[in-house]
């Protein structure tokens, strides 16, 4: 007798209801630090456009067509690891290593249910998912980057002639004393950065090292116009006063830089060698 629809979605269904239920506190702490932490505010967007890039593969790839018992018992192995791991960090109270123990049972789910081909086709979408985990030690490098963005970001006012002193990431103007905080590091550009040219690297048509080469580039872009954007909110410090540069330049001169960084993404990845949008996607 033939399945009716019912009977060959009832396993996935009942898998995805059980993968929910058993993950929900690390679901629950991800949204907490999407709202909360400024550095992984983007990470909200990231589950999203995985999702997105999944119904499109699937929609495009008939070889993704859902057949029951066509899973694979090597999908079962890791879901068993991953699980064990999952557990003990949730127990532990390890929310962030949870959450990629979490995306690997995702994977063992999926492979032990829909089979290899299904798995490997979707290895970028299930990937992908690994961005929008907050990592605890970013606060770590955001002193070393204020201190270099500030070195760097006096430095170039000093050549164009400003009378300043750096010390540290405390930089002194005729009329204000200014610091270079965790806000100016430029890890908040960094990170969504790296998600955005990642996903970037995935869409287009182009050769490997084209990929590896414009996701490498997400460090200087977001360095080097963090840098930029430090020293010309020093100008305005210097000509308009230090609540002027902090009240108003601050706040938007982040958001400006941040979409002039994008408008380069056109012609780097034509230097690049990148194609069209990959037909997959589209």
């Amino acid at each position: 007798m033939p399945r009716t629809p019912f009977q060959a979605l009832w396993l996935p269904v009942l898998a995805a209801l059980g993968f929910f239920a058993v993950t929900w506190p690390v679901w629950r702490w991800l949204w907490f630090e999407w709202m909360s932490n400024e550095y992984y505010s983007h990470g909200l967007l990231i589950l999203p456009v995985a999702a997105f890039l999944a119904v499109q593969r699937f929609r495009h790839d008939k070889e993704l067509a859902y057949r029951p018992g066509q899973g694979s018992i090597y999908g079962i192995l890791l879901l068993g690891i991953a699980l064990a791991v999952y557990l003990y960090f949730l127990q532990q109270r390890a929310y962030y290593l949870a959450a990629f123990a979490m995306i690997g049972m995702l994977a063992g789910l999926i492979w032990a249910i829909a089979g290899t081909t299904v798995v490997k086709k979707l290895a970028f979408p299930i990937g992908y998912l690994t961005l929008m985990v907050p990592l605890p030690f970013v606060d770590r490098v955001t002193l070393p980057l204020a201190l270099f963005t500030g070195y760097c970001s006096g430095s170039i006012v000093q050549f164009l002639g400003m009378d300043i002193t750096i010390v540290g990431n405390s930089i002194s103007l005729p009329n204000a004393d200014l610091v270079v905080g965790a806000q100016c590091s430029g890890v908040n550009s960094l990170i969504t950065l790296l998600a955005l040219l990642v996903l970037v690297a995935y869409l287009l048509e182009g050769p490997v090292w084209s990929r590896v080469a414009l996701v490498l580039l997400a460090i200087p872009l977001a360095l080097i116009g963090n840098i930029i954007r430090v020293a010309t909110l020093l100008f305005v410090a210097r000509s308009w006063g230090a609540d002027a540069a902090f009240t108003y330049y601050h706040d938007y001169s982040g958001i400006l830089f941040f979409v002039a960084v994008l408008l380069l993404i056109v012609p780097i990845t034509r230097v690049l060698q990148f194609g069209r949008l990959r037909a997959e996607v589209i």
